[in-house]
Formats: C-alpha cells, sequence, structure tokens
C-alpha cells in the first residue's frame, strides 16, 4: 500500500480532531469564563531510505532521504487570555482580570474556576450558581479582621446575624475656628458617644476663644454645656456642666501647637462600664473664616445584618441597622505555575495536575494574582473571527487530506488495471 494512503488519513483525523476543539469553542462563545482552545500539528515519523554520508576525500557530503508518514497532534492547548468584563449588576457577581482563579469545594475536593456567578444558598454558604460546589476563603474574626495567611475554608453568612455594641473610645474634634472671632465667641456642636450597652448620649460642648494673638495665633477652650442625655431618657450628672474637654492653643499658621489627646470619662447609670474617651482635636485649625466646628466618633449600638455586598479584593461586606460595615470574609484565588497544565473536570472547572504545579492561594492583587471586579462577570475569550478564519483553513486542510486519499486510490486502481 502507498504511504500517502496513510499519510491522508493522519491528516483527515488531525483535521477532524482540530475542527472538533473549534466547534467547542464556538459552542461556548456566551460561557462565562471560558478559554479558548487550539490544536497544533506536528509531523510524525520518518521512513529513512538513506542516512546522511560525510564528505570524503574526493565527495562532499550527502543529506538523509526520508520519507514522513504524515502528521499527529502536537498540543490541545488552552488559552489564558482575560475574556471582557460585563457588569451585571448582581452583588454577589465576581470577576477575575489577569491571573488566579476561584477556589471551590465539593466535598474534600477542590477545584479551580473562572466562572465567578455566584450566590448564597438558604444556609448562607457562598456557592456557585451552576454546580453548587462551596466558594472557598478566610472567615473574619469578630472585629472584621481577616487572616489570609490561614487556612481556607467555606464562606458562611447567616442572615440576620447581629453585631454587639461598641462603647466609644476615641472623639475627634476637626475642620476650623474663626481667626477673626472677638475674645468670648462661643461655637457649640454637640458629640456623640456610645456605651458597652449601645445607649446613645448626646454631650452638648461649647468651645470658647480664650484670648486673641498676632496674626492667627489664640487660646480657645472646649466645655460641656449641659446635661448629658442618653437614648434611653437618663440624665448623667457625671461629668457635669462647665467640665473642660480641652484647651488648644494655635500657633500664627492657625494649627494647633503642642496638642496632647484629654481624656474624657463619662459614669453611667445603667449597669454599663464608665466610658473613658480619647478627644483628639489636634486636627482644628484657626484661620479667617467661618466656624466649621464637627466632631467624629467610634463606637456604635447594636445592629442586625440587612444586607451584604462584595468589594474589589473579594471581601464579603455586611451592612447592619446601625450603620456599621464589616467585613465579614474574603474570597481566596488561586494561582498555579501552568494554568495550562490543568485538566478540565466539566462545569466550567479545572483541576491540579502534575503539569500545572502546585496550587498556590493567596487573595487579590497579592501573590501574582490578578484583581477582582464585583457585580460582574468574565465572559468567553473566544474570538469568532479568529475561529471562523481557522474553520476555513482546517476545512481546506481536511478536503486536501481527502484528495490524497482519493489521487492514492486511482494509482492503486491504475496499478491494478495494469494486470487486465
Amino acid at each position: 500500500m502507498m504511504r500517502s494512503l496513510f499519510s491522508g488519513v493522519a491528516g483527515l483525523k488531525s483535521h477532524q480532531t482540530r475542527m472538533d476543539v473549534i466547534g467547542n469553542n464556538i459552542a461556548n462563545v456566551n460561557t462565562v469564563g471560558f478559554k479558548t482552545g487550539r490544536v497544533t500539528f506536528q509531523d510524525t515519523l520518518n521512513q529513512t531510505l538513506a542516512g546522511s554520508a560525510s564528505a570524503t576525500g574526493n565527495l562532499g557530503a550527502t543529506n538523509p532521504k526520508q520519507i514522513g508518514l504524515g502528521v499527529g497532534i502536537s498540543s490541545i492547548d488552552t488559552i489564558f487570555t482575560d475574556g471582557s468584563v460585563q457588569s451585571t449588576g448582581k452583588n454577589t457577581d465576581l470577576c477575575i482580570s489577569g491571573a488566579g482563579f476561584f477556589v471551590v469545594a465539593n466535598g474534600n475536593e477542590n477545584y479551580y474556576t473562572r466562572n465567578g456567578d455566584f450566590q448564597f444558598d438558604p444556609n448562607g454558604t457562598f456557592i456557585s450558581v451552576g454546580g453548587g460546589t462551596k466558594v472557598q476563603g478566610w472567615t473574619a474574626d469578630s472585629s472584621g479582621t481577616i487572616n489570609t495567611s490561614g487556612a481556607t475554608g467555606d464562606i458562611v453568612v447567616k442572615a440576620g446575624q447581629t453585631m454587639a455594641a461598641k462603647a466609644t473610645t476615641t472623639a475627634t474634634f476637626d475642620k476650623n475656628l474663626n481667626a477673626d472671632s472677638t475674645v468670648g465667641t462661643a461655637v457649640s456642636t454637640t458629640m456623640t458617644a456610645y456605651d458597652s450597652l449601645g445607649v446613645k448620649y448626646s454631650i452638648p460642648v461649647t468651645v470658647t476663644r480664650q484670648t486673641a494673638g498676632a496674626s492667627m495665633s489664640g487660646k480657645w477652650t472646649a466645655t460641656i454645656a449641659g446635661t448629658i442625655t442618653g437614648s434611653d431618657g437618663t440624665k448623667l450628672t457625671t461629668p457635669a456642666a462647665g467640665t473642660t474637654i480641652f484647651s488648644a492653643d494655635f500657633d500664627s499658621s492657625g494649627a494647633v501647637s503642642g496638642a496632647t489627646p484629654a481624656t474624657l470619662g463619662i459614669t453611667t447609670t445603667n449597669g454599663s462600664a464608665a466610658l473613658s474617651i480619647n478627644v483628639d482635636f489636634s486636627s482644628l485649625t484657626q484661620v479667617t473664616g467661618t466656624s466649621t466646628l464637627t466632631t467624629d466618633y467610634n463606637g456604635y449600638t447594636a445592629g442586625t445584618l440587612g444586607s451584604v455586598d462584595l468589594n474589589d479584593q473579594g471581601g464579603v461586606v455586611g451592612t447592619y441597622s446601625n450603620g456599621e460595615k464589616r467585613t465579614l470574609a474574603q474570597v481566596a484565588l488561586a494561582v498555579f505555575n501552568n494554568p495550562a497544565g490543568l485538566t478540565k473536570s466539566g462545569g466550567s472547572l479545572y483541576s491540579e495536575s502534575n503539569s500545572s504545579g502546585k496550587v498556590q492561594i493567596t487573595s487579590a492583587n497579592n501573590g501574582g494574582a490578578g484583581k477582582i471586579t464585583p457585580t460582574a462577570l468574565e465572559m468567553s475569550n473566544v474570538d469568532l473571527s479568529e475561529q471562523f478564519s481557522d474553520m476555513i483553513i482546517t476545512q481546506r486542510g481536511f478536503q486536501s487530506n481527502s484528495k490524497i486519499i482519493t489521487v492514492a486510490d486511482e494509482m492503486i486502481e491504475t496499478l491494478v488495471n495494469m494486470k487486465r
């Protein structure tokens, strides 16, 4: 039989495989996170009719005489270029731009995916919508701190969970006091504080100019202007009205000179711990213009989880009824030295292989991982124009190889007919 006949068959099989990959690419043109496949060919074994010969005294070297025996598949590659980012508006959707995969678990087995179509199930577990696999990450402690160097696990956020009240420990006076104010000018504001039971206290404060200096220098004193009232209706007598909170000296540039935080102690009457509030006034200024005195504070009343959103770090952020936001968990990302070596497991999932290298768990924008875009999904990176061009090339290659078989058959028929 003619070698060309078998070469044609090998060409048909190889081009059929390439067509299969192209068909799969086009079929997944709208699959979230899908990565294009590519087929490359290589020649197969060659039959040597005559080997090469080195030069002799009178003759030059001769090249080997070899006949190729067809074509085979060199590789079927997965191209991990980024797909387009499509905004969805769904607050649990995530999109990776750059390297990395989301980590999802099915029992004790971890898989990796670029499909960030996630949601919370009835138990509060963060899962992939398509397969129900559990998204892996880190859970925050009670203060909202996340240890991304620790072990990952299921992300679970229970609906209606509560946040305990936090007592106020710091209060800040900010913005400006008018440098053109005369001695005795008073500016009123209200300072807010919470005790350990979540009771809110309104503290009336008057800041009065004591001395006028050259340029924008001078001194102001802040005092409690009246009775401190709690949100539960209680009236506090300690500290009493007239208690000095701080005295601030301003230099010629209008900045506080040598400021040291003052401490305000408040004795409650509802059984909560006494408050010790560190009062910071170092950011106050005294320049010409309107007095725009404001106060800020930490601490809050108890709250109930109302909604959950995700941020660009993959953080799961809860908003509570007391207006506070707290990071509850963070989605982990996986990176590989050779992502093209991952094994496709169906359902837009990949699994680790000997070729991919060991998985490296990290967070967004760290350890070689890309960034995360919330409320968006990564579209397929299939380029239809490229696929249609490859389809034409593959079709012509297939037709050409079929012609090899046809012509080889005609030649064999001619040889057989010589006997007639």
